[in-house]
């Protein structure tokens, strides 16, 4: 019984620190940003059900309000005003909030025709603000907000605020 108590005081806190290091803040941070990958991809492939599977049940979208069906519906609208097109964005920030079960992100992102191109953005994907400079005034730029929640393991979102750019700053 003593050595199998000695082994349980040797072995509880390498558990410990193995759990607290696989689940660290750039771990969480990096999955959240998987998700925002996903959800670009899933818009540009027009997969309604994948990105909505990417909310919350309770999710709203603002301005506006707007809830999961309706969010589905405005979504299915702004494909087919788009049709073939590509989203291209920088490092997204993100606020992983202290109880590690909430988060906030936020980043400009652009839609482009499918057969448009911006060469220079790949390179400045880590700094925002070039990246910013760089689009410019030559496409529709747009910033999104996400409130983000973790359930039953993964990230979703419960509230995104879509900003468009103005050409001098982003307005809700």
């Amino acid at each position: 019984m003593r050595k199998a108590l000695s082994i349980c005081a040797i072995l509880f806190p390498l558990l410990v620190l193995g759990c607290i290091l696989s689940c660290s803040p750039g771990d969480e941070t990096t999955a959240i940003r998987e998700v925002i990958k996903q959800g670009a991809t899933l818009g540009e492939e027009h997969d309604l059900s994948g990105l909505i599977n990417l909310t919350s049940d309770d999710f709203v979208a603002l301005p506006g309000n707007v809830d999961r069906r309706e969010t589905r519906r405005i979504l299915w609208l702004a494909f087919r005003h788009y049709g073939s097109f590509k989203v291209l964005y920088p490092l997204p920030s993100i606020d992983l909030k202290p109880d590690r079960r909430s988060a906030s992100a936020g980043f400009p992102f652009l839609i482009l025709r499918k057969d448009a191109s911006f060469p220079k953005l790949k390179e400045l994907y880590e700094d925002p603000q070039k990246w910013l400079e760089e689009v410019g005034e030559n496409a529709d730029l747009y910033r999104l907000k996400l409130e983000l929640i973790k359930l039953d393991g993964r990230w979703v979102a419960k509230q995104a605020l879509l900003e468009r750019f103005t050409g001098v700053s982003f307005e809700e």
